[in-house]
């Protein structure tokens, strides 16, 4: 166990090392060259960049973003899948009919890009998953999450009292709910 730890810090100190001397090399390239800082800021810091898909990037090359995730458990409590008795288009999406004080989980993971009120839907959270697909968690009573958290499939993400509204939307069209829930 002790040589597990041992290896595990030496993992924790590479990556920091390797992210370190990208940092840097980044600082080093804006400071001498103004069109490759102008092109940076253009592509990453003036568009809808998409972190879910980083993340799983990261997670697949480098395994967990957190330093010690083999020391600490970080699996979700909550494994659950969306239950409702019926459903019905509404605006731009569907309005499912399901238990009062309902736990709503997450569809797809993904990272928090909104929380606020949305005019016809209400409280909305909404998701950006790694396709860059926007889902919209509206109709709520409690929200459970926090602006840029990453959220995981089953994860709840608040509480919601007999209707939930729900929109999946990619590049400003509107997607079939059908194919997700």
């Amino acid at each position: 166990m002790h040589n597990k730890n041992i290896n595990n810090f030496h993992i924790f100190i590479f990556k920091t090392l390797i992210t370190s001397l990208i940092v840097i090399c980044l600082l080093i390239t804006f400071k001498k060259n103004s069109k490759f800082k102008t092109n940076f800021y253009e592509k990453f810091l003036s568009t809808d960049f998409n972190f879910a898909y980083v993340n799983n990037i990261y997670k697949k090359y480098f395994g967990s973003p957190i330093p010690f995730s083999k020391i600490i458990s970080t699996q979700s409590v909550f494994n659950e899948k969306i239950t409702y008795e019926e459903y019905e288009e509404y605006l731009d999406g569907v309005s499912l009919t399901v238990k009062d004080e309902y736990s709503i989980p997450v569809i797809k993971n993904g990272l928090i890009t909104y929380i606020g009120e949305k005019e016809g839907y209400g409280k909305t959270v909404i998701v950006k998953d790694s396709d860059g697909i926007d889902i919209w968690y509206s109709n709520l009573n409690n929200i459970n999450v926090k602006m840029y958290e990453y959220v995981n499939s089953g994860d709840i993400i608040g509480e919601c009292q007999k209707k939930l509204y729900l929109v999946f939307k990619k590049d400003g069209d509107y997607l079939d709910f059908k194919k997700f829930i």
